[in-house]
């Protein structure tokens, strides 16, 4: 294939990559698709589930959304679980939104399915993709893909391929500040044949650590332990993983076993890169930054970033303004900020940074307490996890 061009490259077909091609097709707006991983891959990997009001309105609006309404799990709160009891805060009633349970590889599936009858172009598993004159009017991408050199040229390139992705490296060197946070825990976790113990997430605050138990149906749970950052999966046996998990519910409700899919590590981390664009290069979701799972918030942020990248690109085309593009990365990040502040708040109240019973474990139950007690407090913990306003 000879050079190709298109209006907007975009590096990587995980949920932003893919929702921004969407966002562009229906407005008339031409783009190609560069993914490293295989179709299968993409569409399998097990990642975020919980997606914000605003989320899933957005894939309703834009006609993605048909398998999300009909088995998307929609929820009006969470349960926070400490002293072996449990405590409903009720989101609608605290700020007249809520949440739905929806699996990142369902989005996926959706997305690719979509942009394929759309005629949309996706090119899976390109290899040694490489950025170029992003700093001017006219950037290349060029890649190898079933063992031939291929080049695109196009306007503006998506830098939508994660933490480990080539596009944020290829901001010229010196061009970028990163900010990031590391934690002394991890989170074990495991998808298995069970039906949730209740309807809605429960946070659990436990003395031995942190636990969550959320769901990808009514018959799939998604169970989760905090552990060491160093452990070792092989010293997690099943029978151990459920008796740790009886133990941080306390009591508070009765955890179904069955079999157990899948199990893995996953470290915590906060990281955010400033800027988020460089000339015609504008990075979104996981390559330009990651917080804690405790927020819920990655993938809802990816959404939002590619909306405003979205937005920008399409007044580009329709007035020539680039004021929008201009402001970018400023925009983005303020959400982003604000968005790290709760998911670290969220990680700091739910996990035992000291197996003592010390001064810091006397305080996290006093503020819990609080949250649970104090409409204020409960609110805005509601406003900050159905998310906040896109600006």
């Amino acid at each position: 294939m000879g050079p190709v061009h298109t209006q907007v490259g975009i590096v990587g077909a995980g949920p932003a990559g893919l929702m921004l091609s969407h966002l562009l097709h229906r407005a008339g707006i031409q783009s190609i698709v560069l993914e490293a991983r295989s179709r299968d891959y993409v569409e399998q990997r097990v990642r975020a589930g919980v997606l914000e009001q605003w989320a899933a309105d957005l894939l309703m609006e834009a006609g993605v959304g048909e398998r999300l309404r009909r088995e998307g799990m929609f929820h009006d709160g969470i349960f926070l679980c400490f002293g072996g009891k449990l405590h409903h805060l009720d989101f609608r009633k605290l700020v007249g939104k809520g949440i739905a349970i929806y699996g990142q590889q369902e989005i996926v599936k959706d997305l690719i399915a979509r942009r394929l009858a759309d005629g949309g172009q996706i090119f899976f598993e390109v290899e040694d993709v490489r950025l170029h004159d992003f700093d001017g009017d006219k950037p290349t991408i060029r890649f190898r893909h079933q063992g031939a050199a291929q080049e695109i040229s196009c306007d503006f390139i998506g830098g939508c391929d994660g933490f480990h992705g080539i596009c944020r490296p290829s901001f010229p060197s010196g061009t970028l500040t990163p900010y990031e946070r590391d934690y002394p825990f991890a989170w074990l976790g495991i998808l298995a044949e069970a039906p949730p113990p209740e309807r809605e997430l429960i946070y659990a605050y436990h003395p031995r650590g942190f636990a969550l138990c959320s769901m990808r149906s009514p018959a799939i749970s998604r169970l989760y332990l905090q552990c060491e950052p160093d452990e070792d999966i092989a010293q997690w046996p099943d029978h151990r993983i459920w008796e740790e998990l009886h133990l941080r519910l306390g009591g508070a409700r009765k955890l179904m076993e069955g079999k157990i899919l899948q199990k893995g590590i996953t470290p915590m981390r906060s990281f955010v890169v400033e800027p988020m664009q460089h000339g015609r290069l504008f990075l979104a979701g996981d390559a330009a930054h990651i917080m804690p799972p405790t927020g819920a918030k990655g993938m809802n942020l990816a959404l939002a970033d590619v909306l405003v990248l979205f937005r920008a690109i399409a007044a580009f085309y329709r007035s020539g303004r680039t004021g929008l593009l201009d402001g970018y990365s400023a925009t983005c990040l303020r959400r982003v900020w604000k968005a790290q502040r709760f998911s670290v708040w969220m990680t700091q109240l739910l996990h035992r940074f000291s197996f003592k019973a010390d001064f810091d474990y006397r305080r996290q139950l006093a503020e819990l307490d609080y949250v649970v007690n104090s409409r204020a407090a409960a609110t805005s913990l509601a406003e900050n996890y159905v998310g906040l306003p896109i600006e």
